[in-house]
């Protein structure tokens, strides 16, 4: 029996251990490495000089509209792809004729079939003076700027990270009980009552997957700021690249980073208690 149950946690340990070793080697050493510059100094040169200080925490103040525009940009761009997503979600999965539904989901995957960097740039050329702006001085609306704004950072959040928002309510709105539907009809219940007490309270953790994956991948985000915002706009990203790439300036680039892997662990352990308290409810309403 001991001899089975070692072999066993063996052969467990074995298949784990590839996994594990990349997770120590690409995600736990390279965090390490980034806390302890992030409490190091700044060489005369560039780059990291051994230290002990907090003075680069205490500087994160100086990165104030990075942060703000992150802060503020990343939730509106994640619910404005859950307001999106929802709705396509929800006819995929409750209304879509079911020969046509694989071909449905097949066309929300495709944009991912070609670069973010080719999507953007496309839509810089829409957003640009020979795009939209030149369509409506056509019709006589001139001076009409979108691109390196804040709408247009925002438009491109959403047309880049919609998939990742549709998919997780689809799993959940297809796993549905339709039988719990019929019963909300058949007890009264309004349409609206049915799809606020049932569909969507059912639905939220698949919600909440959604928007914590979309709202974690915006903290980090670089390339669409970059582009559609021309600089105006800027993101905890393009601080990170200043600091590290430009400025050299390792230990404050450091603390950045690490204060953005502490909101993001802070934006999962929030959307996972909400998703496990809804979906650990036992009690739908049906009127």
């Amino acid at each position: 029996m001991h001899g089975n149950r070692f072999r066993h946690n063996f052969l467990t340990a074995l298949l784990l251990a590839p996994a594990t070793a990349w997770l120590v080697v690409f995600l736990v050493l390279p965090f390490i490495a980034i806390a302890v510059f992030s409490v190091g100094e700044r060489a005369p040169e560039g780059g990291y000089q051994a230290a002990f200080t907090f003075a680069q925490y205490a500087n994160l103040p100086a990165r104030a509209t990075a942060f703000w525009n992150t802060m503020v940009l990343a939730p509106v761009g994640a619910l404005a792809c859950l307001l999106v997503a929802y709705p396509v979600a929800y006819y995929l999965a409750l209304r879509a004729p079911q020969r046509w539904r694989l071909i449905l989901l097949a066309l929300v995957v495709i944009p991912f079939w070609t670069s973010l960097l080719m999507r953007t740039y496309a839509w810089m050329y829409i957003l640009g003076g020979r795009g939209i702006p030149a369509l409506l001085a056509f019709v006589g609306i001139e001076d009409v700027r979108l691109i390196n704004t804040p709408g247009a950072v925002l438009l491109g959040i959403v047309y880049g990270y919609l998939p990742l928002m549709i998919l997780p309510i689809y799993v959940s709105l297809e796993r549905l009980d339709r039988r719990l539907l019929e019963a909300s009809a058949d007890l009264g219940a309004t349409p609206l009552s049915t799809f606020l007490g049932v569909t969507l309270k059912l639905s939220l953790p698949g919600v909440m997957t959604g928007f914590s994956l979309v709202m974690i991948l915006l903290l980090g985000e670089y390339l669409i700021p970059t582009l559609l915002g021309g600089g105006k706009v800027f993101f905890i990203g393009n601080a990170l690249v200043d600091l590290f790439l430009q400025s050299r300036n390792w230990p404050f680039g450091s603390a950045i980073a690490i204060t953005l892997v502490l909101v993001s662990v802070v934006v999962l352990i929030v959307a996972n208690r909400i998703s496990t308290r809804v979906s650990g409810a036992r009690r739908v309403d049906l009127i």
